[in-house]
């Protein structure tokens, strides 16, 4: 409004229009506060050490990978060779030797060539697969006149025309490599000889669940009975959106569960009313409340305690980190330790733990969150050091997550629902079949012909 258009307002119109400007700078000074907060806040935020492998949860693939430095090429020096050590039964042998002397022609034996080198030739013979023709027939009994028809061969009834070793590759190729059905079917016939369609692929794996279910739940009911249980989550993607598949492990069995929540109540449903001694995980509430007592894994804490030393504090973090890896060193040789030894640390590391927490908070964000939940846990953090059966990190529960991890990246998850349980039962059957000298394929081979991975007693 210019001057002209002021000049001619009433004196009832100006105050009406000042009042209006004093509500609209209002409003603009509230918002300028606002946005001056916003602004504080994001540039607090500035001054913090980006996340990273090394100082929190974010897993390792995505860390930024630093340039290795130039290494300077280290002098050769001479040492005897290594070679192949040699099969212990070659399915052939060739003798190289001669019948005769090639300089003068004298006849030669065996007996006057001593063996100079033996060694090893490997190959694979061409691969195709075994097709087995079967030929039923049927007739009229010349006696009773009754129609009779000869029952399908034992392990050849019809239906699919794929045995089970196929299916067993299907699986191990599928679960362990993360082949996808369309580049399994190629390699299938490119390396086997064997066409078959991903429809095909499919319908193995779905007829695979009931033998698969069945093998793991020996599995699921030795790590309900284990006195030590650890576990461990990650994302997987099914029909298209997030799920979380879950490891639940003991030193006698590894479970996988792929459910659509996070929640403590996969691992409630799960344990089904059983308790374990010790419970090992990472801070994660959900995880928290499922055993006696909880051991909290130090490399979630050692990470925790490098970001606040990142974001600047030099008292609190530096010297808690400095007991974890004291804590990490005793853990690494107990099993060299007497109990009593042990149970000395146990109290050392107590003192230096109460000690530590009892001074004052931290002056930084971090450092104060990682010293009121120390002070909350501390109880949880030791317990390894009195019991050997207990690990001091859930690294065993990251590794069996890690080919899943792959398998979701390589594939990108899962179409229906069905292909996660079977893939989490299978996952299950290859893990805890590793722990008794299992081989993938010889896991999976055994449990669809219902033999038990764990051995009885």
């Amino acid at each position: 409004m210019d001057r002209q258009s002021l000049l001619a307002l009433s004196k009832d119109d100006l105050i009406a229009l000042v009042l209006a400007q004093h509500d609209l700078i209002e409003k603009l000074t509230a918002q300028v506060q606002t946005l001056t907060a916003r602004v504080a806040e994001l540039e607090a935020r500035l001054n913090t050490p980006p996340k990273t492998p090394d100082n929190s949860s974010l897993p390792p693939a995505k860390g930024q990978k630093p340039n290795l430095p130039g290494r300077p090429k280290k002098p050769r020096h001479g040492r005897p060779g290594v070679t192949r050590a040699l099969a212990e039964h070659p399915d052939h042998t060739i003798t190289a030797a001669l019948s005769a002397c090639p300089h003068c022609g004298a006849p030669l034996s065996l007996a006057d060539q001593p063996l100079i080198h033996a060694y090893d030739h490997i190959d694979l013979p061409p691969i195709r697969p075994i097709v087995t023709r079967i030929n039923r027939h049927r007739g009229a009994c010349p006696c009773c006149q009754n129609h009779v028809a000869a029952p399908p061969p034992e392990g050849f009834a019809p239906g699919s025309p794929f045995g089970p070793q196929i299916g067993a590759l299907i699986i191990h190729l599928h679960v362990t490599q993360a082949i996808g059905f369309q580049r399994l079917a190629l390699l299938m016939a490119e390396a086997f000889g064997l066409i078959i369609s991903e429809g095909a692929i499919a319908n193995i794996l779905a007829r695979a669940a009931e033998p698969l279910l069945a093998a793991v739940e020996p599995i699921a009911a030795a790590v309900r009975a284990s006195a030590v249980v650890a576990s461990d989550e990650t994302t997987a993607r099914v029909s298209g959106k997030t799920w979380w598949q879950w490891v639940l492990l003991s030193s006698t069995a590894i479970y996988h569960v792929i459910a659509n929540t996070r929640a403590a109540s996969v691992v409630s449903a799960f344990m089904d009313g059983a308790r374990p001694q010790i419970w090992v995980a990472d801070r994660y509430g959900g995880q928290a409340g499922h055993g006696d007592a909880r051991q909290v894994c130090l490399a979630h804490l050692m990470r925790d305690a490098n970001y606040a030393i990142e974001e600047g504090c030099t008292v609190f973090a530096p010297r808690f980190k400095a007991l974890l890896l004291r804590a990490v060193a005793i853990g690494q040789r107990r099993e060299r330790l007497k109990d009593s030894t042990l149970m000395q640390y146990h109290a050392d590391l107590a003192r230096r733990l109460d000690r530590l927490l009892a001074g004052p908070l931290p002056n930084t964000k971090a450092a104060r969150r990682l010293c009121r939940a120390m002070r909350r846990d501390r109880d949880d953090l030791f317990r390894f050091v009195s019991r050997r059966d207990v690990p001091f990190t859930n690294n065993a529960c990251e590794r069996a997550l890690r080919p899943s991890v792959i398998f979701r990246k390589v594939t990108g998850g899962f179409r229906a629902e069905w292909g996660a349980a079977v893939y989490a039962a299978a996952a299950s059957v290859i893990a805890t079949g590793r722990l008794y000298g299992l081989t993938a394929l010889d896991a999976v081979r055994g449990a669809l012909a219902g033999q038990p991975i764990i051995p009885t007693a």
